[in-house]
């Protein structure tokens, strides 16, 4: 087997120069996924060179969005199939771009998501890339694509570029992330896809916040904005800034612990379902001034700050309280009752909700995952049947969806409770059909679990995540999740799987999951919240785990 290192392979053969396509291997369903790749003429693996990343649209690849951002629309009268079966000439620049495929049409969170970073390591692990020279760009999906992952990690990015960017619901709470970073947005006036008030208001909103955002409204232009956006590689000449790793001041909001550190600041207290945010910044010395909201507990982590004096004694100012003490790097503060102090630092605390522990759903769905049906009570082949079609819907994400969507090319496996094994979940979270009695997963669990459903609720649906041994376990008993579900709209992902990104830690429902009897989160120890409780208990048709 043949380990491609660098860009010279073992026995002295270099890659190509230009644009190429390579794959990565995805721990997500064990298969090789594509990207596309510029290598620069003249490639020297003893020179850092800068990267840009390449998010494509909807109904495109990775081919057509490497072609993009240099400029190459399509010929006239060439179709975007036919434009995907070659690379036309185009002028060398002495960056290093990579176009995730990310599944194809499927947005840019979850699975699509980890793909961008996969790609990210790969290319990292392959070329001399300088990792304070690395952007961001996208159009349409891609460009919001580039907004979500470029502010909810924004410290790995130099700038960020979004062409008539589509971003997922809740992006733009994440605005004043780009207090460090330069936003260019594009957008074409007439689009009548993504309509341009949506950027109008980002750039807007920006703007107020202090961020360095730079807008262009092309005139006439419908959506296809990024013909003029990418025209002439107008993007390498902008991606000129260099990152700064300590920025004075750093401006983070996040919902969750996946997305928990930018620059030196790290959230250690996160209230599920709220946007937990922080302001910080220098003083004089070793001075530091706070403001947060919706935050239990956070870290400052300093080592290498320039303005930072380790092992002096420093004063943090927080929403007006002062705290000083001596530390050498990294300081920890946690509120008690309704008053901040100082902590030693923020430990993983088992049984408590924390990155890779937190929920909500749409987490256990994110990373690699198994679909288990239940066998345990012996069904007849016709329910059997159901049981597997079931399993089979909720797997489906690569159902075709015509000429222009396509297919998600991703393909987790489905398996019986009797063929689960121990190294399954280990690796993986399972995402568990039934109920204790007919899933022997489920009743393996049962004392772990919090609620279980009655076989007898044939018209109810109970859905939850919950952790156990290091990954989660998603219960769906009863109706399934989708029950209701209608395919309507334009959409990066099945019916079947549309709404997964909205709900909470637990959904509980009846007849349609439109009508629900109650959801929410579960408390920061795993435990349901009592609101959830009583309205469960009041349906008679579910168990409480004592």
């Amino acid at each position: 087997m043949l380990i491609l290192i660098s860009p010279v392979l073992s026995f002295g053969q270099k890659l190509s120069e230009g644009p190429q396509v390579l794959t990565f291997f995805s721990a997500a369903d064990d298969t090789e996924q594509p990207y596309g790749l510029y290598l620069p003429k003249n490639y020297d693996a003893s020179k850092k060179y800068p990267l840009v990343m390449m998010l494509h649209g909807a109904g495109s690849n990775h081919r057509l969005a490497l072609r993009r951002v240099f400029g190459k629309s399509n010929a006239e009268g060439e179709t975007d199939v036919e434009a995907t079966r070659h690379f036309p000439s185009w002028d060398d620049v002495d960056f290093i771009v990579a176009s995730p495929y990310a599944r194809g049409t499927a947005g840019y969170q979850g699975i699509p998501e980890q793909d961008v970073y996969d790609v990210l390591a790969d290319v990292k692990r392959r070329f001399s890339v300088d990792e304070d020279r690395t952007y961001l760009t996208g159009l349409s999906m891609g460009g919001g694509g580039t907004l979500w992952i470029g502010l909810t990690r924004p410290d790995i990015w130099a700038a960020i570029a979004p062409v008539c960017p589509a971003p997922p619901a809740g992006t733009i709470d994440l605005a004043g992330n780009a207090s460090n970073l330069a936003v260019h947005f594009f957008h074409g006036d007439k689009d009548p896809v993504v309509p341009v008030e949506g950027t109008r208001a980002w750039v807007s909103k920006m703007q107020d916040m202090g961020v360095e955002v730079t807008y262009k409204e092309f005139v006439d232009v419908k959506h296809d904005s990024w013909v003029n956006a990418y025209d002439e590689e107008f993007i390498f000449g902008w991606f000129n800034q260099v990152r700064n790793q300590y920025p004075n001041a750093v401006k983070f909001a996040s919902k969750f612990y996946k997305y928990n550190k930018a620059y030196w600041v790290q959230l250690d207290g996160i209230k599920s379902g709220l946007l937990a945010e922080i302001d910080a910044g220098f003083k004089k010395g070793n001075n530091i001034d706070v403001k947060t909201k919706n935050l239990e507990a956070f870290s400052l982590k300093l080592k290498g700050h320039p303005r930072f004096s380790a092992g002096q004694n420093y004063t943090v100012v927080i929403d007006g309280t002062t705290l000083s003490g001596k530390a050498d790097s990294t300081f920890s503060f946690a509120k008690k009752g309704n008053a901040w102090t100082i902590v030693k630092q923020q430990p993983a605390n088992a049984g408590l909700k924390g990155k890779g522990s937190e929920g909500p759903v749409f987490d256990a769905f994110s990373t690699r995952h198994i679909y288990v049906y239940g066998t345990a009570d012996n069904p007849s082949q016709e329910e059997l049947k159901k049981r597997l079609d079931i399993a089979n819907a909720a797997a489906d994400w690569s159902a075709y969806r015509g000429p222009f969507l396509g297919r998600i090319m991703f393909f987790p496996r489905i398996v019986s409770d009797k063929e689960v094994r121990e190294s399954d979940h280990a690796s993986a979270n399972l995402i568990l059909f039934g109920t204790k009695e007919t899933n022997a997963v489920i009743n393996k669990y049962a004392d772990k679990l919090p609620v279980h459903l009655s076989t007898s609720a044939s018209n109810y649906g109970l859905l939850y995540v919950f952790p156990v041994g290091g990954h989660y376990v998603t219960v769906s008993s009863g109706l399934p999740w989708w029950a209701g579900a209608e395919d309507k709209g334009f959409p990066f992902v099945p019916a079947t799987h549309r709404s997964l990104p909205e709900f909470k830690d637990l959904l509980f429902f009846k007849d349609s999951f439109k009508n629900i009897i109650t959801d929410g989160y579960f408390t920061q120890d795993w435990k349901l919240p009592e609101s959830v409780l009583t309205l469960m208990n009041s349906s008679g048709v579910v168990t409480i785990t004592k």
